[in-house]
């Protein structure tokens, strides 16, 4: 049980950096004016999240799932934990959109919302280490 714990937070730490890092790529990828530039964001941006970031959410959501059904545990703190996860499938999902909009030249945002779009994680994952340490209600 340990170990099925401890795979959990590395995909999830995985999972993390990769939330992190790749709206942070796409600030700069906005404000890239060159081809050079942008045809290496396109090539970053999609090692990122095809080979880290969806990798770890994929594991992340197994050996935490894996985990719930060992434990079993109902408590409104982990409905909200998972809700949580839920939504950050859907950050996921809209990083995934962002990244094609650019490899198609399609990008309509400016990298001012992509420095405020890279917050929501952050907020995501104070509010999970919160529900897991402190298991509230």
């Amino acid at each position: 049980m340990l170990w099925i714990k401890t795979l959990h937070i590395v995909f999830m730490v995985t999972w993390f950096a990769g939330l992190f890092y790749l709206p942070r790529l796409f600030v700069y990828h906005a404000m890239s004016k060159d081809k050079i530039s942008h045809e290496r964001f396109i090539i970053m941006e999609r090692k990122l999240f095809f080979g880290i970031m969806t990798p770890g959410a994929f594991l992340t959501i197994l050996f935490g799932g894996w985990l719930w059904n060992l434990f079993g545990v109902t408590e409104q703190w982990l409905e909200i934990k998972v809700g949580l996860v839920m939504l950050l499938l859907i950050y996921h999902y809209l990083c995934f959109k962002y990244l094609i909009d650019f490899k198609n030249n399609k990008n309509k945002h400016t990298h001012i919302y992509f420095r405020w779009f890279n917050e929501v994680p952050v907020l995501a994952l104070i509010a999970i280490i919160y529900l897991v340490e402190f298991k509230p209600a």
